[in-house]
């Protein structure tokens, strides 16, 4: 009887081990789908702010975006943030497949207390690029990153503005401005782009314009095209 009981005990467990790890498969799906969701739902809302919005003539001048919802920060003066979020490239096809990337470390520019910030990394030449696409990339140490200017258009954006690599935005508190984030590293989420995208794959290939996106990913890029129109580098 202990023998049968046994055995029924170990073929349950065989049978039910698939769907456990369908059911863990299925959550993370559904974690990146809403990572996707959310990185889209904030690039929008910032977009309809009009006068506090990001430039849209540099946005069509831009290489690549990378959007983080809910950067969690905490600190005191100098901090720390740990966030998951989005990078996407412009090609000769348009738009890339997002890669999801992690940004670490670092300080968000003067804060009290914790709480959360999007992030959006704008993008502006290929030098940037490159240095972005690096298994590690240093903000402040691996490129020159600004706070970026808001309004409809660049006008008002300093020289110094219109030559940075890479112009970082934030929102918090429903405050959008330019802002600082020296000592951040910004890195491929490489597990989560596996799961993503089904086998294991290099941020580079991702953004190089020859993986499909997810149906999840498309209302994303669809958005980015509405405001930065096809255009190849």
């Amino acid at each position: 009887m202990k023998a049968f009981l046994l055995s029924s005990c170990v073929v349950g467990v065989l049978a039910i081990a698939p769907l456990m790890a369908a059911d863990e498969d299925h959550h993370k799906n559904h974690d990146h789908d809403k990572r996707f969701q959310e990185a889209n739902t904030v690039f929008m809302e910032i977009m309809g702010a009009g006068d506090k919005a990001i430039p849209q003539d540099l946005l069509e001048k831009a290489n690549c975006v990378a959007i983080v919802p809910g950067l969690k920060r905490a600190g005191f003066i100098i901090g720390g943030q740990y966030g998951k979020g989005v990078l996407t490239c412009r090609s000769a096809n348009g738009w890339t497949a997002p890669s999801t990337i992690r940004v670490e470390g670092g300080s968000v520019g003067l804060q009290i207390g914790a709480g959360e910030t999007d992030l959006i990394l704008v993008v502006m030449n290929e030098r940037g690029k490159q240095k972005l696409l690096q298994d590690k990339f240093t903000v402040g140490g691996d490129a020159s990153v600004m706070g970026g200017p808001v309004g409809r258009t660049a006008k008002a954006a300093t020289d110094a503005q219109m030559h940075a690599e890479i112009l970082a935005y934030s929102r918090a508190r429903g405050v959008f401005a330019g802002v600082s984030l020296e000592g951040s590293t910004l890195r491929p989420d490489s597990d989560d782009n596996a799961d993503v995208y089904g086998r294991k794959i290099a941020q580079s290939e991702i953004l190089s314009g020859k993986v499909q996106p997810t149906a999840a990913a498309r209302p994303l890029l669809s958005t980015l095209s509405k405001y930065s129109p096809h255009e190849t580098h």
